[in-house]
């Protein structure tokens, strides 16, 4: 008997030990699974500056995806977190206008996509927009205003102070980072960003474009 009193209190002893090495190893597996998250899946960003207001104003945080970019392109309306153009080390907040092969033309801050006008409800009403209100300009690089494959035309909601696709053109696809979807700060305006621009098929080209 003294054996397997032996072989007993053996196995018991070893019991706690696994079980310390799995309740290890789940919380292992918990960190890196969200450090993979955290890494590739979702963004936090801080917004500086006005250029997205009245959607977006300084201070704001959003939450972005970035692991949806691996498998879905970005859609019309949709707000993006991009590399500077001039400093890449330096984010923009802006939103998708014009997709790869669309002609975008802006004609007296009216953006026609492909001939047909583009209904914006997101934009200030008491902002009129009157800077930078035609593109493309004499000085633009391809007059047609056709985005070439894999670039989409962006730009800020706040179009008198925004620096975006109307200055440096349209952004590659590699220097879209993620999508933001909802705003977390302030709490009083928590939620998601559901205002999209629509296409209106009846409308086209004003006569003298």
């Amino acid at each position: 008997m003294i054996p397997d009193q032996i072989s007993g209190v053996t196995q018991r002893s070893l019991e706690p030990a696994k079980s310390f090495v799995v309740e290890l190893a789940e919380i292992l597996l918990l960190a890196l699974g969200l450090y993979f998250v955290i890494t590739f899946a979702i963004q936090t960003v801080h917004v500086i500056g006005y250029s997205m207001v009245p959607t977006l104003n300084d201070n704001d945080y959003l939450l972005a995806t970035k692991a949806d970019l691996r498998f879905t392109r970005p859609n019309r309306g949709d707000i993006v977190i991009l590399k500077s153009p001039f400093d890449q080390s330096q984010d923009y907040v802006k939103r998708v206008i014009g997709l790869p092969g669309e002609q975008v033309r802006i004609i007296r801050a009216h953006i026609y996509i492909n001939g047909h006008l583009l209904d914006e409800p997101y934009l200030d009403p008491h902002d009129p927009w009157v800077t930078q209100n035609n593109w493309p300009t004499a000085g633009s690089s391809d007059p047609s205003g056709v985005i070439p494959a894999d670039r989409y035309f962006v730009m800020g909601d706040n179009r008198n102070h925004s620096s975006d696709s109307r200055t440096f053109g349209p952004i590659s696809i590699d220097d879209i980072e993620s999508r933001a979807w909802v705003r977390i700060l302030p709490l009083d305006h928590f939620g998601l960003l559901p205002k999209r621009p629509t296409l209106e098929p009846g409308t086209s080209l004003p006569a003298a474009a």
